[in-house]
């Protein structure tokens, strides 16, 4: 099964690098590993994560390992070129680099030259070398807000080097009890239950977010509803609910805000109503506050901030490999909507349980669901107090795994 491993991986890279030849976030992908190098560290701790999005999830716990062992410098990897180009000036890090391909070589390598104390793996990613080289120096290696399925590789009758890996993790701190139940099932024992660091991290910042006065003054005391990472199929939707509700203002902050992405969105809306976030930044808002109602965010880093302004959100992603985070709307107390492909992620199932969240499939579906929140207050009011109470609720992870590490080290 090794070989098959070292085999697929080749050839992911030979995919990877073809894809580079006319894709930009292929490009990055190759370009960012073959120009990195690596400094030497005396002792480090390794925080790895998959993408922008893991990053946020696990930066809770990035902040407080800081915190708690400043004697170590902090490197992070990121196997996304999303996450690292956002990312590889945090200054939560010493050092921020592209995850090496998982090779035995890379990752004796990598690990050699960062010489980490412990590693710190957020949700997913589990590559066989680098875990491997772990256990050999005898690094402890943690996963954090980790989640399992039935269907993944871990618990097929042909997943038994993915099994192996699981058996270099020091300790695993999952979000649910049927997480813990399959890793037992399987042998691991060495498991808490510990949540969702999300929780913590979206909870904190709806405490204290950033004030956008421009977003203030396009909201003007009307009720706006926002749609945050929206995909084509979102937007499309979105556009005909717009026209449904003339007396609310909207706010579509897409997952992607190429020049293309962002005409074609603009050319879905009313084209007399609608400006760009770009647009108005330096505008006095007495020139649009009264006659612009759709505004289109055609920047990154905004998104978490802006749902402060909203009264109902809509998260996009539900059309395609699955939605986004529905956390950061919840924490600041909305209903929150979303396309039919959510499955995967409990807190969206928990949401639309307790009625906090609700699910949708089509323009007719998105057009009933909103219109009774739109227009009945008590039932908004309702969700909006759900959705926060649950967010609420379910803090804590980062606490849990901070004591469990500082009694270990």
């Amino acid at each position: 099964m090794l070989v098959l491993y070292n085999i697929g991986i080749t050839l992911y890279y030979v995919l990877v690098y073809v894809a580079s030849l006319y894709k930009n976030k292929a490009k990055l992908w190759i370009k960012g590993r073959r120009l990195q190098q690596v400094q030497p560290l005396k002792s480090s701790i390794w925080f790895h994560f998959a993408s922008l999005g893991e990053f946020e999830q696990g930066r809770p716990v990035l902040e407080a390992v800081k915190h708690e062992y400043p004697q170590h410098a902090i490197v992070i990897t990121f196997f996304s070129p999303s996450g690292y180009e956002a990312r590889k000036n945090t200054p939560l890090a010493n050092a921020v680099y592209y995850l090496p391909l998982d090779r035995a070589a890379n990752a004796q390598k990598f690990i050699s030259a960062i010489n980490p104390v412990m590693a710190i793996f957020t949700k997913y990613e589990y590559w066989y070398h680098f875990f491997n080289q772990l256990h050999k120096q005898h690094v402890p290696l943690y996963i954090i807000s980790g989640i399992f399925r039935p269907g993944q590789v871990f618990f097929k009758w042909y997943g038994g080097l993915h099994r192996k890996m699981l058996k270099l993790v020091t300790w695993f701190f999952v979000q649910d009890i049927p997480s813990k139940h399959l890793l037992h099932n399987v042998g691991i024992t060495n498991v808490t239950i510990s949540g969702d660091t999300r929780f913590d991290r979206v909870w904190a910042n709806a405490q204290q977010p950033k004030e956008l006065p421009e977003i203030a003054a396009f909201k003007n005391g009307q009720k706006l509803f926002i749609a945050g990472s929206t995909w084509p199929a979102d937007e499309k939707l979105i556009a005909g609910l717009i026209t449904q509700h003339p007396d609310w203002k909207f706010i579509i902050a897409p997952h992607e805000i190429g020049e293309d992405k962002v005409s074609r969105l603009v050319n879905i809306l009313p084209k007399e109503t609608t400006l760009r976030f770009s647009q108005i930044s330096h505008l006095n808002p007495d020139s649009y506050r009264d006659h612009v109602s759709h505004l289109i965010i055609d920047n990154i880093g905004m998104l978490s901030s802006l749902y402060q302004y909203a009264d109902i959100a809509y998260i996009g992603g539900g059309f395609g490999a699955g939605i986004h985070n529905t956390l950061e709307a919840a924490a600041f107390g909305m209903p929150v909507i979303f396309g039919p492909k959510y499955d995967k992620f409990k807190e969206a199932r928990d949401l639309v349980e307790l009625k906090g969240g609700f699910s949708i499939d089509s323009q007719d579906k998105l057009n009933a669901v909103a219109g009774l929140l739109m227009n009945d207050e008590d039932t908004r009011h309702a969700s909006a107090v759900i959705a926060k109470n649950y967010v609420e609720q379910n803090i804590g992870a980062t606490e849990a795994i901070r004591k469990y590490i500082k009694e270990r080290h």
